[in-house]
């Protein structure tokens, strides 16, 4: 495989082992943070550091219960060419006067965290504290999403997207515009840049609608790629055998560029260098869309993790610059959506849309979990009654009108075959169910210096992904 491929030639050489000598002393882990879409990344990570900075929430990490930290503090990222994580602003923007959601990021960043910390057991007593370096890396989840394409010829791509899109009624557009196309025909710049814009428009109207495979990745995120050739294609219907200079031909020539000169640059200085990882997931999210969002969603997660090299890395292989993903969590956001009575159902439901996921990794040496989880707690939890009934709800302030609200977002199957199964099966809506979705805003109120961001399992989060490390 192309992916298996490339990771083979990374770390090797003497010079990574001179490089990587001064881990013994101070060593490093690069933490990964993706998430599909809206599932709140830069949250996250805004949480992460403000909790681990102050730890008063943080009763779940071991570490801290135990004494051994002695103090974190942020340093400047190693990477000196990759943007810093913006965590003041994103931070002020939570906790401000007027609390609302940061803007999302739409490019890799970093962040450098270091612990002080005092080993443990007997003979912890007798040195002196340690220094780990956590490097958060972020990166948008629709490029993790184009991974896969590596090991994908253009009219394999080509006929998984036109297949995926048969009876979605947001490509409406664009299968019309493929009809009067002809492959073979000579290129056409003015005829490739519409095909591309629609199929674009179509790219970001399937991922409003909940839908999680909207590759290629940075049609949706260009930044300075913006009008180039490499984003400048959409997937055709091939049959006949296509000269050279054909549009078939350029958008496949084209495909190769992007796989070659996009996607690959990203593998190699960036994720391939993670040691762990988390996939943020808007469960409830796919749950609301309906059966087939959420079809698209598991078999999206079961692409990614093919994308990681999964396993331990021993110690010899540590040292010349070798990498692993050792643990990669799959964490379901916005539990503080849910009364807390159905958080394990959510984690369920996590759990079964990843087993095949978990399996491959599982076999291959890797330390896996599901959980749900909210980076920043925006609700309180009150039993309303509705219709003679008594529900178990959550309440907190709308982000379109500031007003608070009770909000139940339908009971979750305590089986969770009861979704996967009809949305493997492709039904068009759930039969006997029906869930809500809500936008809160962030609450500052309570707040207080030194205590952290309010969370749901964050700690539990950090303890699963860095804790053995502490």
């Amino acid at each position: 495989m192309v992916i298996r491929d490339l990771f083979g030639g990374l770390g090797r050489g003497l010079g990574s082992l001179t490089g990587n000598a001064g881990g013994l002393f101070e060593p490093t882990v690069r933490l990964g943070v993706t998430g599909l879409s809206r599932a709140g990344k830069t949250v996250f990570i805004t949480s992460l550091v403000a909790n681990l900075m102050d730890r008063a929430r943080m009763h779940g990490l071991r570490a801290e219960a135990e004494g051994r930290i002695r103090g974190v503090w942020l340093q400047p990222q190693p990477d000196d060419t990759v943007p810093r994580f913006d965590y003041e602003a994103h931070l002020a923007a939570l906790t401000g006067s007027s609390p609302h959601w940061p803007e999302s990021t739409r490019s890799v960043s970093e962040l450098r965290l270091s612990f002080k910390l005092q080993p443990g057991g007997f003979f912890g007593g007798l040195s002196g504290p340690q220094v780990l370096h956590l490097d958060i890396v972020d990166y948008p989840g629709e490029w993790i999403l184009d991974l896969p394409l590596l090991d994908k010829t253009y009219d394999e791509w080509s006929a998984e997207v036109l297949a995926s899109l048969q009876d979605r009624g947001e490509a409406i557009e664009f299968r019309a515009l493929l009809e009067k196309v002809d492959p073979t025909v000579t290129l056409d710049e003015q005829q490739a840049k519409a095909l591309a814009h629609s199929f674009t428009d179509y790219l970001g109207r399937a991922r409003e609608a909940g839908y999680s495979d909207c590759t290629p990745g940075r049609f949706l995120l260009p930044g300075d790629l913006a009008g180039s050739p490499a984003l400048t294609f959409a997937p055709l219907a091939r049959g006949a055998v296509l000269r050279r200079g054909s549009l078939g031909r350029e958008f496949e020539r084209r495909f190769e560029a992007y796989k070659s000169q996009v996607v690959k640059p990203f593998f190699r200085d960036h994720f391939a260098r993670i040691d762990r990882q988390i996939v943020l997931v808007d469960a409830l999210g796919a749950i609301h869309s309906g059966p087939r969002a959420v079809e698209d969603m598991r078999r999206s997660m079961t692409n990614i993790l093919t994308s990681f090299r999964p396993g331990r890395t021993s110690w010899l292989g540590s040292l010349l610059g070798a990498r692993r993903v050792e643990r990669i969590l799959f964490a379901a956001t916005k539990a503080d959506h849910l009364h807390h009575t159905q958080h394990l159902r959510l984690t369920a439901i996590m759990a079964a849309m990843m087993r095949e996921a978990k399996d491959r990794a599982d076999f291959a040496g890797a330390n896996t979990a599901a959980m749900s989880i909210a980076a920043v707690r925006a609700t309180v939890e009150e039993t309303v009654r509705h219709n003679g009934n008594m529900l178990e709800a959550v309440r907190g302030r709308l982000s379109d009108t500031g007003k608070e609200a009770a909000f139940y977002a339908g009971e979750l199957p305590e089986n969770p075959a009861h979704l996967l199964v009809p949305a493997r099966e492709g039904a068009a809506k759930w039969l006997d169910a029906d869930f809500g979705a809500m936008r809160f805003a962030p609450n500052a109120q309570g707040i207080r210096t030194g205590d952290g961001l309010p969370h749901i399992r964050l700690d539990k989060a950090v303890e699963f992904l860095i804790g053995d490390r502490l």
